[in-house]
This record gives C-alpha cells, sequence and structure tokens, in this order.
C-alpha cells in the first residue's frame, strides 16, 4: 500500500505519516462553536476532517477521534443572557441540529465530542500546571498566558513574534495586559455573565485553553494529528516539552481555519484581517500528497 504522506505544519513540508504508536491514530479535530447553526463553510471542514478518518482506516489504522463542541464564549454568553436562559438551554438546539447535518451528510461520528462546559476544572487544572511555572500572571481576577515566557510560542504558525512591542497599538492598561500579545486564559466574571466557582476565582474560560485540556484528557500529552487550524503548544510539563524537542513534528493538516472559528491565539489577528491569517487558510487538498481514494458510505 502506498504510504500515506501529510503536510507537516511544523516542518512546512510533505512527510511520510509516522504515529507515535504503531498502528493506531489519535487526531483532535475541531468542532463547532454553537452559538448558531454551522454553515457550509463550516461543513467544508468537518467534511474534510471525514475525509481524513476514512482514508486512516483504509489503511488499516485504528482511529481515536476527537472533536470539541465551543459552547462557551462571548457570543454565547451574550445570546443567552439577551433570551433570559442558561448557556446550556441556549446551545443545545443548535448542538443537536450539528449531529442531524453530520447524519445528513453520513459523516462519520468520532469517538468523543467533549462540550468546554463540562470539562471546566480539566482547564482550570491545565491553568495552575502553567501558573506553577511561571507562565502566566492575573489582571483584574483574569489569568493570562505571559508570551515572554516561552520563547517558542508561534513557532507552529511560523509567526514573527520580534516586531510586536507592547502599547505599540493599543493602551496597555486599558487593555488589561501587561503585553498584547498575551491571551486571556481564565476571564474573570462579569454581571449578569454565567460564570463557575474555581480556584482561580469565579469566572469562565478563554477560547485558548480549551482545546489543550480536553486534547490532553481524551488522547494525552503526545498525539498524532491536529485539524482545524495552527494550533498553539503550551509547556505544561517537562515530559511534553522535552517530546518536543526530541521527537520529530507530527504532521498536522491545516483544514481552513475561517475568521469566524478561528480559535487560536492570534484569533482577534486573524479576524481583523491581518497577514497572519494566511497560516490558518492552507486549503484541505494539500494534506494529501498520495492518499488512496476514501471509501463512501
Amino acid at each position: 500500500m502506498t504510504p500515506l504522506r501529510l503536510h507537516n505544519t511544523m516542518s512546512g513540508k510533505t512527510e511520510e505519516f509516522m504515529p507515535l504508536v504503531a498502528g493506531q491514530v489519535r487526531m483532535y479535530t475541531c468542532g463547532p462553536t454553537v452559538h448558531d447553526y454551522a454553515h457550509i463553510g463550516n461543513f467544508r471542514t468537518f467534511l474534510f476532517e471525514d475525509l481524513l478518518r476514512r482514508v486512516l482506516i483504509q489503511q488499516g489504522y485504528q482511529v481515536t477521534q476527537v472533536m470539541n463542541l465551543t459552547d462557551v464564549e462571548d457570543r454565547i454568553i451574550k445570546k443567552a443572557a439577551d433570551k433570559a436562559i442558561t448557556i446550556d438551554e441556549f446551545t443545545e438546539p443548535y448542538i443537536e441540529a450539528f449531529f442531524e447535518h453530520l447524519d445528513i451528510l453520513r459523516i462519520e461520528r468520532a469517538e468523543h465530542y467533549p462540550r468546554a462546559t463540562q470539562h471546566i476544572f480539566e482547564m482550570v487544572s491545565l491553568i495552575e500546571v502553567l501558573s506553577e511555572k511561571g507562565h502566566t500572571y492575573v489582571s483584574d481576577g483574569s489569568t493570562y498566558f505571559r508570551i515572554a515566557t516561552f520563547p517558542r510560542y508561534g513557532r507552529l504558525a511560523h509567526l514573527d513574534v520580534s516586531g510586536l512591542k507592547a502599547g505599540a497599538r493599543v493602551d496597555v492598561d486599558d487593555y488589561g495586559k501587561d503585553d498584547p500579545r498575551d491571551f486571556v486564559l481564565w476571564k474573570a466574571r462579569k454581571p449578569g455573565e454565567q460564570s463557575w466557582e474555581t480556584p482561580l476565582g469565579a469566572g469562565r474560560p478563554g477560547w485558548h485553553i480549551e482545546c489543550s485540556a480536553m486534547s490532553m484528557k481524551y488522547l494525552g500529552q503526545s498525539f498524532d494529528i491536529h485539524t482545524g487550524g495552527v494550533d498553539n503548544i503550551f509547556p505544561t510539563t517537562r515530559t511534553r516539552s522535552r517530546r518536543a524537542r526530541q521527537r520529530p513534528a507530527r504532521p498536522s493538516p491545516a483544514t481552513g481555519c475561517t475568521p469566524s472559528s478561528c480559535k487560536m491565539p492570534w484569533a482577534r489577528r486573524c479576524q481583523s484581517g491581518s497577514r497572519i491569517f494566511r497560516h490558518c487558510a492552507t486549503s484541505w487538498p494539500r494534506a494529501f500528497s498520495r492518499a488512496p481514494s476514501a471509501m463512501r458510505s
């Protein structure tokens, strides 16, 4: 059988796919943000991930796929508050519709569909680990990730952060950050918002911690494939950092993270249309070099 070759986001090259464990593939695929019905652009991404899954299975791999459901973020909180209902009540119809549409398109189900609201304390635990290692700080009750403590930040996106200077575009005091590059891991509670009581204080998670916490819970600290954009690498444990240095980066096909769905630490710059968006807009055909045709349902 022709070896499967994928585009490696870290190296920028097309390489033969070699899983961490022979015969097994652990894959994390970014799912929908359920503030509304998923649209055709969202399902273009999910169809790609289904194609990739089918190719891997056809190649003889045992696939464990995790797709998150983002059911807490600014739009969801605002819309739920406007309707005077809970987050769960607001998101449930959109989650039900998402699975109905998966079936209509004959997209195979992933093994796990974790919801962000059901994994709050996993996120809190991960933030605590980052804090113990000196990667965070607190401002006005919110916990931020300090980019300056992690020189490898942006490596997957080949992002040059050297030209970004604190205070260059925003008033740092008004912005609530030590550095505009930093991003929020835990947002302090605001009046009228649904929140969770945690050791970090009352509040809710930021987008950027969600995928890291849930991927680690279901797939472990190292897994084979991430799709849905250029993800960030968190310095969570020495074991993971050591693997990142010694083990060749695993192929990570990008699937076309759109400005409206981008959940990366540079998401705001994606949404503003800056040049960084091109890093998470790779078209899916590039992910395959000589892959066999996928099976049809």
